[in-house]
């Protein structure tokens, strides 16, 4: 018996298995670096980290999945990763550029964002396994995912950075009232469109790609205008996904 637990105690643990846990706290360092930027009053870079860390984020799940070294562990580390880099580094980045002049109230309103960002999490960890939620079933997001979220929220510094115009920040109310809307958005119910329900027909292919290029292609050219952009694009997106959410479901009690 205590060679047997000497055994387990001594198990190694193949590169596979680290592999995807490595990308989640590139993700974690991301999030984490955009806050020293911001408190270096670097801007840009800040809220580059936080885009860097949604690359990782949408990484280490594809990199688990393809080397089949999903578990537990990893998924706990991702959460833990996903509440700093897109909940509290975007809450801090945000209030230091342009809520701070309210005080009290626009710490508040960062907390909001904060606290919203982590009751999501914690929902989505509560239903991970439940595949006979609605929204899921029908290919759908349930409110708008950690990730986006955290983009959409810095979107006013984009808008500074695409435009050149600091009177952005001088706007604080309208900076804390489109935080709390922000954070509405991640903890609501709203179906949102999900990347990996998504199918294209088959003479949409070539069409897509070329859209999908042009996009990159701007990414590198004009970075936060493209990037305002498909903020912009995702939220007219909301309206539809909710029709068409509301028309399955329709259909489902009509059969």
């Amino acid at each position: 018996m205590a060679e047997e637990k000497k055994a387990l105690l001594f198990k190694s643990i193949s590169i596979r298995t680290i592999l995807p846990n490595v990308v989640t706290l590139f993700a974690f360092m991301a999030g984490l670096t955009s806050i020293r930027f911001a408190l270096a009053g670097k801007w840009e870079l800040a809220v580059a980290g936080i885009l860097l860390a949604g690359v990782f984020d949408g990484l280490d799940g594809t990199v688990a999945r393809l080397l089949k070294s999903t578990s537990k562990f990893g998924a706990e580390l991702d959460s833990l990763s996903d509440i700093v880099a897109f909940g509290v580094a975007p809450a801090v980045i945000l209030y230091l550029w342009g809520l701070q002049t309210l005080d009290r109230l626009g710490w508040a309103a960062a907390l909001i964002y904060a606290i919203a960002m982590a009751l999501r999490l914690a929902r989505f960890n509560s239903r991970l396994e439940d595949d006979d939620e609605p929204r899921k079933r029908y290919g759908f997001l349930t409110g708008v995912p950690a990730p986006m979220g955290a983009a959409l929220l810095l979107v006013p510094l984009m808008v500074e950075f695409a435009f050149e115009v600091e009177f952005i920040r001088k706007l604080q109310y309208f900076v804390a009232a489109y935080s709390l809307v922000v954070a509405v958005l991640m903890v609501s119910t709203l179906p949102t469109i999900s990347l990996k329900a998504l199918r294209v027909p088959k003479e949409w292919f070539v069409p897509v790609m070329l859209i999908i290029g042009a996009v990159i292609a701007g990414l590198f050219a004009r970075t936060w205008e493209v990037l305002i952009l498909i903020a912009i694009v995702y939220l007219g997106t909301m309206p539809f996904t909710f029709m068409a959410f509301r028309r399955r479901l329709n259909q489902k009690k009509s059969i």
